[in-house]
């Protein structure tokens, strides 16, 4: 059994992994080194995931630490505080659209289209097992780090703007390819687990809408706004009114809304444990998850979060989570957060409309874990807002995030097997290669189907 001191704001709980089928045992084990009163089925603060595997245990770890005897626990970890990842609002004029960083000019009002840096490479065959996952996305980030240097050499594909006019769609629809795309998403079911949903928001009227709150006291409207700004990009509608320019990639997808944070931007790992169980009980193809903890250089993954991730991926559902915001490049970078370091949850990085590296983007630092998987639009991005707001420009990986996801819903639209590892296959397969470092931007920029 590993036991795992990692860095970041903690609760004093404990996460213990279970063996697969082994949480009735190892709960045995725990109720013995800690006590019935503490860690039995109904005690308060504690809680048995038995999909995913896991218990949080109102304990600390060095106390539940006594029941490593039992060959039915993997590990215990702390119980971690995670937050919303989202930086101050994008600047924008006065007329609503967005202050979009300088470049060259734009000669004309149609959008610059996406420069082909390299083709894609092809998905790898479905069913592939996580190694042969991890080591496709190794190859694909070697083979693009070898031919960055050359791309690079290339001003006129380095100073292309993506999309710049939006009255039509936003920049991240278009630099994605989601206009040119006729997946809509339909019947495909896409996990949303943040702040919650503003419920009355006109733009989702007549949408199949599920929802559910896993924070103690708080219902699942949407009080903070990053949740329902994530659902809009992933899954808002295809025709806002007018003078509002198409912003949501899965139009038809169903969305599932789970609050896990709070209205102030903040939860822990027993609501995101909670909420990836919901999604995987109601067979959702995807889970986004735009919020994280910082990490440290070095700190290594949460081994909780990445067996939960492979036996979601095993039953089918895909789970892509924001890399995080703590850099400020061109002077400092950080690694990726929890828990989207894990090397089994896709880590989303964000570029502004230039096609470069968001200034706040985090890197993938930390060799064993800690990867970028992907890149996605993240600055100056337009999307729903609580009313009577209604919309609102935010940027953060997690705005890059929300993306993947809604294009993710695509690609399980146009194939019925493209699920958990083969969906991934299939999201670094399409994705456009940048001339750019894959520690920055993985497999490169994400691309609808």
């Amino acid at each position: 059994m590993e036991f795992s001191s990692l860095a970041g704001a903690t609760t004093g709980r404990s996460l213990v992994l279970f063996e697969e089928g082994a949480a009735k045992p190892g709960m045995a084990a725990v109720r013995e080194a800690v006590g019935p009163s503490i860690a039995g089925g109904d005690a308060a603060g504690t809680e048995v995931f038995e999909t995913l595997g896991v218990a949080v245990v109102d304990a600390p770890p060095e106390q539940v630490m006594q029941a490593a005897g039992s060959e039915a626990i993997i590990a215990v970890e702390p119980e971690r505080i995670v937050y919303a990842l989202e930086l101050a609002e994008a600047p924008h004029a006065a007329n609503g659209h967005a202050l979009l960083p300088a470049g060259p000019p734009l000669g004309a009002t149609e959008a610059v289209p996406v420069p082909p840096f390299m083709p894609a490479a092809a998905p790898a065959p479905a069913g592939r097992s996580a190694d042969y996952l991890r080591g496709y996305r190794d190859a694909v980030m070697h083979l693009t780090d070898d031919l960055a240097g050359a791309a690079a050499a290339d001003a006129g594909t380095l100073a292309a703007i993506a999309a710049i006019d939006e009255t039509q769609a936003t920049w991240g629809l278009q630099a994605t390819k989601v206009v040119n795309c006729c997946r809509t998403g339909a019947k495909i079911r896409v996990a949303v687990l943040d702040t919650g949903f503003d419920l009355q928001h006109p733009d989702f009227a007549g949408r199949t809408i599920k929802s559910k709150s896993f924070v103690p006291g708080e219902a699942v409207q949407d009080g903070h706004g990053h949740g329902t700004h994530c659902i809009g990009t992933a899954l808002g509608r295809k025709c806002p009114p007018k003078g509002r320019p198409r912003y949501g990639v899965a139009h038809q997808g169903e969305v599932y809304a789970g609050k896990v944070l709070s209205n102030a931007g903040s939860g822990s790992d027993t609501g995101i444990l909670a909420g990836i169980e919901w999604a995987i009980a109601n067979k959702c193809a995807v889970v986004s998850m735009s919020l994280g903890a910082p990490t440290q250089p070095g700190q290594p993954f949460s081994q909780v979060y990445e067996r939960v991730a492979l036996r979601a991926q095993a039953k089918g559902t895909l789970i892509v989570a924001a890399a995080g915001n703590d850099s400020s490049r061109p002077g400092t970078t950080r690694p990726v957060s929890h828990p989207a370091n894990c090397p089994s949850i896709m880590a989303v990085a964000a570029l502004d409309s230039n096609l470069g590296v968001a200034f706040f983007s985090n890197r993938g630092i930390n060799p064993n874990g800690g990867q970028i998987d992907i890149a996605a639009p993240g600055v100056n991005v337009f999307s729903s807002w609580p009313m009577p707001t209604r919309y609102r420009r935010l940027q953060g990986t997690s705005m890059a995030t929300p993306h993947v996801a809604g294009i993710a819903a695509l690609y399980a639209e146009a194939d019925p097997n493209a699920r958990g590892a083969a969906l991934w296959q299939a999201l670094v397969g399409g994705a456009q290669r940048m001339p750019i470092a894959a520690v920055d931007v993985g497999a490169g920029l994400v691309q609808a189907p």
